[in-house]
């Protein structure tokens, strides 16, 4: 079992940035691979960035070269540094762990970039 908390959403100006973290309940050496998703309104959740804890993070085309994935193993946070960021970047973005065959979800934070 793994609880998530993400945090760190909030209203950007277009060209702006946003760190978002999430916070596993355990420790996240243990997890096969965290990721960012996001779902805008209308839109299907989509894979934003994963990573392992042995495999540099993976990007979606759209967010590469703005966004940055990272983890802290000892406090067990994965952060998502996003940067020049776009009106279509709005959406409620989640973070996602996978243990085995097992998918954990935290609730979602709101980002909405917009001046």
């Amino acid at each position: 079992q793994v609880q998530l908390v993400e945090s760190g959403g909030g209203l950007v100006q277009p060209g702006g940035s946003l760190r978002l973290s999430c916070a596993a309940s355990r420790g996240i050496l243990s997890i096969n691979s965290m990721g960012w998703y996001r779902q805008a309104p209308g839109k299907q959740r989509e894979l934003v960035a994963t990573i392992t804890s042995i495999h540099s993070p993976n990007y979606a085309d759209s967010v590469k070269g703005r966004f940055t994935m990272s983890r802290d193993n000892a406090k067990n946070l994965v952060y998502l540094q996003m940067n020049s960021l776009k009106p279509e970047d709005t959406a409620v973005y989640f973070c996602k762990a996978t243990v085995g065959f097992l998918e954990y979800w935290g609730q979602g934070t709101q980002v909405t970039v917009s001046s």
